[in-house]
């Protein structure tokens, strides 16, 4: 994002703020009425339900080791660390167009700790770790100390597509020009997934790797590049 308007995932987005709030919702089995995470009423119970489900399922992800990165940005893999990191700054949740139709979740500047998805999110059929991965993405927006990692413009020859929906990337806000944003520390997440789990399945190994492997292309300029390269050969 290059202004603190609006900032999506593949096209605009931006947001705010750090408080502390209960890691209560994280804990399985949920009652949608305690849990500490509001959502508007215009919010489906079926999102609600998925939403809290797969933060749920995040929350009990285990790690033999991380990377230094992942050490950096998230700490060791450990579910109950993972909780405490999107409640630390996500409060609300909503449902919004973002402002063109090319995201699939944005932040509004002047919501604080608030994260929307638009309808390409709901009504595509993403794996959960794709789905995890964007909640991740928008809640690293939410550090407005940080100029809420702010994209900056891919290319003009950018040769690459989103893995949402397919829309050219080039000399549009999709990408990081730090190893620190949005979608490099997702990718930083998923690539530990993919390889340090020790109890995750087949399928969410591969899935993690898939979304990592793609939202790395993102990082633009040579040392965020060699950095976050470098954290991915990690062994």
């Amino acid at each position: 994002m290059n202004s603190p308007t609006k900032e999506g995932w593949d096209g605009n987005m931006a947001g705010f703020g750090l408080a502390v709030v209960g890691i209560s919702l994280f804990l399985a089995p949920f009652s949608l009425a305690q849990s500490p995470l509001q959502f508007d009423t215009d919010v489906p119970v079926s999102l609600k339900s998925q939403v809290l489900s797969d933060i749920a399922w995040a929350s009990q992800i285990e790690g033999s080791k991380a990377t230094p990165l992942h050490q950096e940005i998230f700490g060791p893999i450990h579910g109950g660390g993972y909780a405490q990191w999107v409640a630390k700054r996500v409060f609300f949740f909503g449902v919004d167009a973002c402002g063109g139709g090319g995201s699939v979740a944005c932040v509004k500047s002047k919501y604080k700790n608030k994260i929307f998805v638009t309808n390409q999110y709901v009504k595509g059929n993403y794996p959960q770790v794709a789905r995890l991965m964007t909640i991740y993405h928008e809640a690293r927006h939410t550090e407005f100390e940080n100029g809420m990692w702010a994209h900056t413009k891919c290319p003009s020859n950018f040769p690459y597509r989103s893995i949402w929906t397919g829309n050219r990337l080039a000399g549009n806000s999709s990408c990081d020009p730090s190893e620190y944003g949005s979608y490099a520390s997702a990718s930083i997440l998923l690539n530990n997934w993919s390889r340090f789990c020790t109890n995750c399945n087949e399928k969410v190994r591969a899935d993690s790797k898939t979304y990592a492997d793609d939202q790395i292309k993102r990082v633009v300029g040579k040392t965020p590049m060699a950095r976050i390269q470098s954290d991915f050969a990690f062994q």
